[in-house]
């Protein structure tokens, strides 16, 4: 394969259950047919089918994973797969409109479901014996699963664009029914090794299947990571991001649709802050893989294909400016031992008990005697930790507290006054600040308050270091 110049682009899941309609505008659009090529698409599995597959990813509740991996003998994930074939065709009934697509579309989820179960049941069967054990094989098969989806919207998109004139390539990553054990690298080298970008379009899976393991290393994020992927390793003139919304300066729902601004370009630096909120741009591993390969990113609405949206990359602000708002709810663990001060060992030790419960850290503060971590996690995972800490040190007064951190980002926060000015807008609107704090790096002012508060929090900051004239306080100063 060749490399001309050209663009990777990613669909994610809730885009691509409007396929049919961004073939008509992102995809084709008015190009000629020249200006079709020179563009790669890694898609995201339909919306909700990864759900079904694994697990719903906001309520919990089970999908076939989940009920594989705690079948009592039911074999209610037979039924589950079932629902996902239905689930699939669906998905693929409402963007193709021909009967033989459709078809053709129903007989690959056939084969794929049906090769899936008897994988699953086999499997199943084997551990019944007393020397193989089910749980060595689970990151397998969620693999496994996981490639389902990716690979259903990848076909369906390939024949979509193919009915409508595009020399489209359906490219399955996602290992099905290959015995060969290769890296991501390499498993990439042989799903585009004979492409031509000049006059081929394809439509890559998400997911794709490799010695690393993307779901046990990314979990639910490994699509990004093989999009990344494919544009490091095809020096892509640029990397870019499809979403169903614009990034812009907050959430339109807490500060209205007139008040948010799209970012237009910002950071690296400031995609890392919006990872650590809760907000991805783009998981910070495949940001990480873009940023060494010197790849800009591009995050655009999918459904407003005539605007530019917000470049991401190494370069400068221009002036100083608060660029976004958000926020998010967290717990504060709070450690507290008269007998700290001085004495090493405590921070360590909370660290490695909060990594191995596998509790996300936003951010820390301590003092003499009290280290404080802010942490995305469900309150029963910090209660397990606030029980291991209680037996290391007995004597630590060790309690939680439900609260939000709500954070206003920007490349550079310099000489705007911005955290005095949050905190007298917040105090102002008799909204409480249990805890702020600014690092000396300048890129974002972190605000404690109280869960209840946190929407209007973000936008009383919005208001006040947004859409006020900030740059005007700078000048003055100057």
């Amino acid at each position: 394969m060749t490399f001309p110049n050209h663009t990777v682009e990613k669909i994610g899941g809730t885009s691509m259950s409007r396929i049919g309609e961004l073939a008509d505008t992102l995809i084709i659009g008015n190009r000629k047919p020249d200006d079709l090529y020179h563009r790669l698409f890694v898609v995201s599995a339909f919306g909700s089918i990864t759900d079904l597959l694994l697990e719903h990813k906001k309520t919990g509740e089970p999908g076939v994973y989940a009920l594989f991996a705690n079948d009592d003998d039911d074999h209610s994930w037979l039924g589950a797969l079932s629902l996902v074939s239905e689930a699939m065709c669906a998905a693929h009934d409402a963007v193709l409109s021909e009967p033989a697509d459709r078809a053709r579309a129903e007989d690959f989820v056939r084969e794929r479901i049906e090769g899936a179960r008897n994988v699953l049941y086999d499997l199943r069967r084997l551990c019944s014996y007393g020397h193989f054990r089910l749980s060595s094989h689970m990151h397998t098969v969620r693999e496994l699963l996981s490639g389902l989806g990716e690979a259903h919207s990848a076909f369906v998109t390939a024949l979509l664009l193919i009915r409508a004139g595009v020399n489209a390539r359906f490219v399955d990553l996602s290992g099905w029914r290959d015995e060969t054990e290769c890296s991501l690298d390499e498993r990439i080298a042989r799903g585009l090794g004979d492409v031509d970008l000049t006059a081929e379009l394809p439509v890559v899976t998400g997911y794709a299947q490799c010695r690393e393991g993307l779901m046990q290393e990314y979990d639910r994020g490994y699509s990004e990571v093989t999009f990344s992927a494919i544009a490091a390793y095809t020096g892509a003139q640029e990397a870019v991001i499809h979403k169903e919304f614009h990034l812009s300066s907050a959430d339109p729902k807490l500060v209205g649709e007139d008040a948010v601004r799209k970012l237009g370009h910002t950071s690296y630096d400031v995609a890392d802050q919006l990872s650590n909120m809760g907000m991805e741009a783009i998981h910070p591993n495949a940001a990480k893989t873009l940023r060494q390969a010197e790849i800009a990113l591009r995050v655009t609405n999918a459904f407003d294909p005539d605007d530019m949206g917000t470049l991401i990359d190494d370069a400068p602000a221009q002036s100083p400016a608060v660029e976004i708002v958000t926020g998010l709810n967290v717990v504060a663990l709070e450690l507290f031992e008269q007998d700290m001060v001085g004495v090493k060992g405590y921070d360590a030790t909370t660290l490695a008990v909060l990594t191995r419960h596998k509790v996300r850290i936003v951010s820390k503060t301590s003092n003499a005697n009290t280290i404080t971590h802010y942490v995305d996690a469900p309150l029963k995972s910090v209660r397990r930790v606030v029980t291991e800490l209680e037996k290391v040190y007995p004597s630590a007064e060790v309690s939680v507290r439900s609260m939000a951190i709500v954070s206003a980002i920007g490349r550079d926060l310099s000489g705007l006054r911005a955290f005095s000015r949050g905190l007298s807008a917040l105090e102002e609107a008799n909204v409480e600040v249990i805890a702020a704090h600014q690092a000396p790096r300048n890129v974002d002012i972190q605000f404690a308050v109280a869960r209840d508060d946190a929407d209007a929090a973000v936008d009383l900051l919005h208001r006040a270091l947004v859409c006020s004239p900030l740059r005007a306080v700078v000048e003055q100063a100057a």
